[in-house]
């Protein structure tokens, strides 16, 4: 067993695709599919936290916590690519108190913002989910280990 799969309570993979379950959003959102406000667009917000949220009361992980904010993190990186892939038709250029720099100056900055803004967004999406969780852990008794053991046949 890898030392993140100890700590973490799952696979890279299974923490990559939890992660993933929220990526749609960002390029629905950005290509304005599902425009703000509307309900489909709070599913897609709040839907991929709370099957995290929901994975992590299952499995038990050692460090739910840890384990959602990794899991954030690693949305915010989806969150950071989608953006830059569906920039020109949804951030674009816009940005008039930048207009006294050079263009590519200007995507430079903007694009950086953007990522570093889609990380801690991501992450503190983890945070909120992982204190949820912490908190859920707390109040609901976990499964017997029995029928933890029986429900992964190959664990």
């Amino acid at each position: 067993m890898s030392a993140g799969r100890r700590t973490l309570g799952f696979s890279w993979p299974a923490l990559v695709a939890l992660a993933a379950l929220a990526a749609p959003r960002v390029a629905l959102h950005d290509l304005g599919v599902v425009p703000e406000g509307t309900i489909v667009a709070a599913l897609l917000a709040v839907v991929p936290p709370l099957c995290w949220v929901v994975a992590v009361l299952w499995r038990r992980p050692p460090r739910p916590f840890l384990t959602l904010v990794v899991v954030g993190a690693l949305y915010g990186a989806f969150l950071a690519a989608g953006h830059q892939v569906f920039w020109d038709s949804s951030l674009g250029m816009d940005a008039p108190g930048l207009a006294g720099l050079e263009p590519e100056a200007r995507e430079a900055l903007l694009r950086g913002a953007t990522v570093m803004s889609s990380l801690v967004t991501g992450t503190m999406v983890g945070v909120i989910a992982g204190g949820v969780a912490v908190l859920l852990s707390r109040v609901l008794p976990a499964r017997r280990r029995e029928q933890a053991d029986a429900s992964r046949p190959f664990a």
